[in-house]
């Protein structure tokens, strides 16, 4: 692209000025007060500009918190959401610009209406407007080509005169009409309300010009400051304007009138015959070279970015000379000249109304983005309003909707398959994630606080795990991340520490970063819902110190401690059991998971063992089988609870058990409850080996004081069955 810096302000403000009070302002602003009255017009101008104002502010605020280049809005955009959600949305971006080139051009040929009226007369030949517009096309195109930006430049303070000499002359015009009638702003009208939301999508297109000089972003001398006071100024001016239009209107020509003839204004200014027709003319290729000149510079820029996936195609369109996108340029030619052919400007108003929406509602949603995010490196020096920007982000989209539902659903589903096609083709580069970042974790740290207010303010909260696992054989097993992972799905939480024995030093933390992405490519194509970190500590009893001081990343504190051994060699169990009364010193939960690295069979279901006196384990091992079996790997499975206790016991624990079940609306058939008598020649160990064999998952509870008498036996003598978690309850949970 070019170097020379050649614009300023100036040029900005003429190029949008001139845009807004272009095309449909001459040819449709009659037929919208004649169709909706005046105060129908007046809504739908307030109503566009609740998506234009803060379009322009957005986009004023963006341009000044970085450098911006060639390429205008597409600019903006893809530095701020990622290439390939800025590629999809520059495409669009480009088609409007490209198709506004046709728009212009064909409004400009309505300015030869007395030609065309002329060669009917006298010839009776009824002259196609595309006798006009298409070779009008063609000779802009080469002009472009051969005299560059500066020519449409030269254009627009000879166009700014002819309009302002023609808006004058229309303000100051009168007519018999407005002599003989009694209107004021006590009988305007709003008439035919079912028709507003097509006159609006007509009329939408002069609203969209106040972005017009926002295109000239790679050839301004300082477009933080050019863009946002021309944007702005041509914005609110051009709405100004609109109102006293729709006034001198609606008291000067009758509605009828207004329908009939499109270039109602004609009749109303001095000299209107040639004035307003000139104006027109003037206003309209003003407008079309600045579509034409801001279209091949898109084009130009998403090839530089690569967004095509032929090589050889992004090279062709980024060629350029004399600082011209030649064949950009070319592209943009053919495109306008499809739509020329079309010849309608109602039709082709309509889809550009549907491609600016997008294009605006983006612009809004990355203002507001960016203020909810609150990134230190977004630094604007022009600042609008989170508030502004988010309603004009939420107009845009409601009034795509009521403009053309189809045309709406049709521009997000082609703009979803092509970003999916992008995002394919390059993987490598940012996509929605880009969008946001900043917004989640700036949402993640509000909740945390919050929560952590509701905790301190509640004295009774409802229990579920977030729990806390802690290992240093990562890559010998993977049960462990298995079961938080189940326990994260639906209900609870889990953060996953990779230990690494050692002292924290500039090697073991280069170890740390490796063993991490190792990890991550364990499990890249596994649904992960756990939090993966490593952890390093000289020793397994100072890990565990570090981890359970840890806050828990769901904003609620860490109320479970998971911990593992391998449960066919025994090792680690020694590590575990000498470090649980640290573990318990802090009220945790304890979940120690003998693993044996085995395929589950989750359809084998889940066994629950409860004994005498274990009372105090019972529900949180309920609940857990319940937690993991909402994982969708588990939804085949069921859940079994056998409960040992003296015979004298069996009815009064039975029904005890099959009352808490359907109190507690746990999805555990009465077939699945058995409750075993203890018999003094079968040890406990031998009946779980007995009825558990083949369970996927065996939970079994444990006790403390058991615990320090039993040690490691406590844990043995379970060789018939696979993987088994063994709990202790730091309380009693309640299952309601």
């Amino acid at each position: 692209m070019s170097n020379t810096k050649k614009f300023g302000t100036a040029s900005v403000f003429f190029t949008a000025i001139s845009t807004i009070l272009g095309a449909i302002l001459f040819l449709r602003f009659g037929f919208a007060v004649g169709t909706l009255g005046f105060w129908g017009v007046i809504l739908i101008i307030l109503l566009g500009h609740l998506v234009t104002i803060p379009t322009a502010l957005a986009i004023s605020e963006l341009a000044t918190n970085k450098r911006v280049q060639g390429g205008g809005e597409y600019f903006i955009i893809s530095r701020s959401f990622g290439l390939n959600i800025g590629s999809t949305i520059g495409i669009t971006l480009f088609l409007s610009k490209a198709i506004s080139v046709a728009f212009y051009i064909i409004a400009f040929a309505e300015s030869f209406e007395f030609l065309f009226n002329w060669v009917l007369k006298e010839h009776n030949v009824i002259l196609p407007r595309q006798a006009i517009s298409v070779p009008v096309t063609a000779i802009l195109s080469v002009l472009i080509l051969k005299k560059g930006a500066s020519l449409g430049m030269k254009m627009l303070y000879v166009v700014v005169v002819v309009l302002f000499a023609s808006l004058v002359l229309f303000f100051i015009g009168n007519t018999g009409y407005s002599a003989e009638s009694s209107i004021s702003f006590s009988n305007f009208e709003f008439r035919n309300g079912s028709d507003f939301f097509i006159v609006f999508a007509i009329i939408f297109p002069a609203f969209t010009g106040m972005t017009a000089g926002v295109g000239l972003s790679g050839d301004l001398k300082q477009p933080s400051k050019s863009i946002p006071w021309g944007t702005t100024l041509a914005t609110i001016g051009g709405m100004i304007v609109y109102f006293f239009i729709v006034y001198k209107l609606a008291i000067s020509a009758s509605p009828e009138d207004m329908i009939e003839n499109q270039l109602v204004m004609a009749n109303i200014a001095i000299a209107g015959v040639v004035i307003i027709p000139l104006g027109l003319a003037a206003s309209t290729i003003s407008s079309a070279i600045g579509s034409i000149i801001v279209a091949p510079r898109i084009l130009q820029a998403l090839a530089d970015d690569k967004s095509f996936t032929i090589e050889k195609i992004n090279k062709w369109l980024a060629l350029e000379k004399n600082g011209e996108p030649v064949n950009a340029t070319w592209i943009t030619t053919i495109i306008a000249l499809v739509f020329v052919f079309m010849g309608d400007v109602n039709a082709v108003a309509q889809i550009i109304s549907m491609f600016f929406m997008v294009t605006y509602g983006a612009i809004c949603l990355i203002s507001f983005l960016n203020h909810f995010g609150a990134s230190p490196s977004y630094r604007p020096s022009f600042r609008s309003k989170w508030y502004i920007s988010l309603i004009g982000f939420i107009i845009s989209v409601w009034v795509m909707f009521k403009i053309n539902s189809l045309y709406a659903f049709s521009a997000f589903g082609i703009m979803t398959l092509l970003y999916l096609f992008i995002t394919h083709k390059n993987k490598h580069r940012k996509g929605f994630e880009a969008i946001f970042a900043n917004t989640l974790f700036q949402l993640n740290r509000g909740l945390h606080v919050y929560v952590k207010k509701q905790q301190k303010n509640s004295s009774t909260q409802e229990w579920r795990p977030s729990a806390l696992g802690i290992s240093q054989d990562t890559f010998e097993r993977f049960d462990m991340v298995k079961l938080l992972n189940w326990m994260s799905y639906r209900y609870g939480f889990g953060t996953y520490l990779h230990l690494i024995q050692g002292y924290y030093s500039k090697t073991s933390y280069t170890q740390a970063q490796k063993e991490i992405r190792k990890i991550s490519d364990l499990f890249k194509d596994i649904e992960n819902h756990v939090f993966i970190d490593t952890l390093i500590s000289p020793s397994y009893t100072s890990a565990i110190a570090q981890a359970i001081q840890l806050p828990g990343i769901s904003g609620m504190e860490n109320n479970m401690v998971i911990l593992d051994y391998d449960k066919n060699t025994g090792k680690n169990l020694n590590n575990i059991i000498d470090n649980l009364a640290l573990i318990k010193a802090g009220c945790f939960d304890v979940c120690i998971l003998a693993s044996t690295n085995q395929p589950f069979k989750p359809k084998n279901g889940i066994h629950v063992w409860i004994r005498s006196g274990d009372y105090d384990n019972a529900n949180l091992m309920i609940l857990l089988s319940f937690i993991i079996l909402g994982h969708p790997e588990w939804k085949k499975s069921s859940i079994k609870i056998f409960n040992i206790c003296e015979e004298q016991d069996v009815e009064n624990v039975k029904e005890s058990l099959n009352k808490m079940v359907i109190e507690g609306r746990l999805p555990i058939y009465a077939k699945n409850i058995n409750i075993l008598p203890l018999q003094d020649d079968i040890s406990p160990k031998s009946l779980i080996n007995q009825h558990s064999a083949d369970a996927a998952l065996t939970i079994i509870g444990f006790r403390h004081e058991t615990l320090k008498k039993k040690k490691e036996n406590l844990f043995m003598g379970y060789d018939e069955l696979g993987t088994v978690l063994f709990v202790n309850s730091h309380d009693q949970k309640e299952i309601n």
